[in-house]
């Protein structure tokens, strides 16, 4: 029996100053069975290969599949720096560079050309003093595929959603509205159903207030917002549970009655993940095209050249992704076979 062709995973280096060129390297050095595909500078990686103190074998990727990879072997789509990275110095100039990858990526998901992209960090400020206005791999991503988007960060003990993700704090109350909500439940609502397998998934929701706004007197979000969403919502058939406070949200007895938590916030649900679960999160993007996970942090610009960066978060990233293509995968034959 012929075996079968290994998912080509599209892989990013985030920024060239930055630990993304490294962990690339340290991913391609363990025995995953995947394809991978790096859109970064070749000589980037070889450089990156040498502060880690490793052997990398570089391959001009011709688009072709392959049944096995030896670790250590990464091909490469090849996109040129502007100038050559200083570990721990992002440059601007190296910021169309950083783009060039993501839309390569993208472009090549929505074409079929990659089953899947894994993300590096980059940094966001350097894009933005290129000029560009920048905000995330997020909202780049929802972008280019004209697509209405939620971030999701999972460990294997919890996943949590954001209503909200880069907004300074004080503008996170006026950019939740009724309309906004509903289109976020049912994003996360159907993606858990389509990508983890969950039949009738039970998604908590917390309050933006403390307390949960304590009946309108810590604030009137939930009770003009929020609450009547979930009604809305629960009426038509999904199972969601709250506002609940944010405080006694992620203890051990509430856990057991969700799947998921929908934040209101980038700061009111992460701490709590990262703080149990850092090296075995990845932030995945919900409601896209196409599957999409990364690392849980930044560039580490301080470890950056080192060759000590923690390739952890960048495996486990890697590890989702397989994961949700063989589930699309499995979906995709059983559809077949109905």
């Amino acid at each position: 029996m012929k075996a079968l062709a290994l998912p080509r995973l599209a892989l990013t280096a985030g920024e060239p100053a930055g630990v993304g060129p490294e962990l690339l390297v340290r991913l391609a050095a363990t025995s995953l069975a995947a394809n991978f595909v790096a859109i970064t500078d070749r000589a980037l990686l070889e450089r990156a290969a040498m502060r880690c103190g490793t052997t990398i074998n570089l391959i001009d990727d011709d688009g072709g599949e392959i049944e096995a990879r030896s670790p250590g072997t990464l091909r490469v789509r090849h996109i040129p720096l502007a100038v050559d990275e200083v570990p721990g110095r992002p440059d601007p100039r190296n910021a169309m560079h950083v783009l060039a990858t993501l839309t390569e990526a993208a472009d090549g998901c929505l074409e079929g050309r990659y089953a899947a992209v894994v993300t590096a960090p980059l940094q966001k400020s350097s894009i933005n003093d290129a000029g560009t206005a920048f905000s995330g791999h997020t909202e780049f991503f929802a972008a280019h595929s004209h697509a209405d988007v939620v971030m999701m960060l999972a460990s294997p003990e919890l996943r949590v959603a954001l209503a909200t993700t880069h907004l300074p704090l004080r503008a996170v109350p006026a950019a939740i509205d009724a309309a906004s909500l509903e289109r976020t439940l049912r994003i996360v609502h159907d993606e858990l159903r389509a990508k983890f397998g969950f039949a009738e998934p039970r998604i908590a929701v917390l309050g933006l207030n403390p307390h949960a706004g304590e009946n309108g007197h810590l604030g009137r979000e939930e009770i003009e917002t929020i609450i009547p969403v979930l009604e809305q919502l629960r009426q038509q058939g999904m199972r969601l549970i709250g506002p609940l406070p944010a405080d006694t949200a992620f203890v051990p007895a509430q856990r057991l009655h969700y799947d998921a938590v929908l934040a209101m916030y980038h700061d009111q649900a992460l701490p709590v993940l990262k703080s149990e679960a850092f090296d075995r999160t990845v932030n995945l993007t919900l409601g896209l095209p196409f599957i999409r996970t990364s690392v849980d942090h930044g560039t580490a610009l301080d470890l950056a050249g080192s060759g000590k960066a923690d390739p952890a978060s960048l495996i486990a990233a890697a590890n989702m992704a397989l994961d949700l293509v063989a589930r699309r995968a499995a979906r995709t034959t059983l559809q077949g076979n109905a």
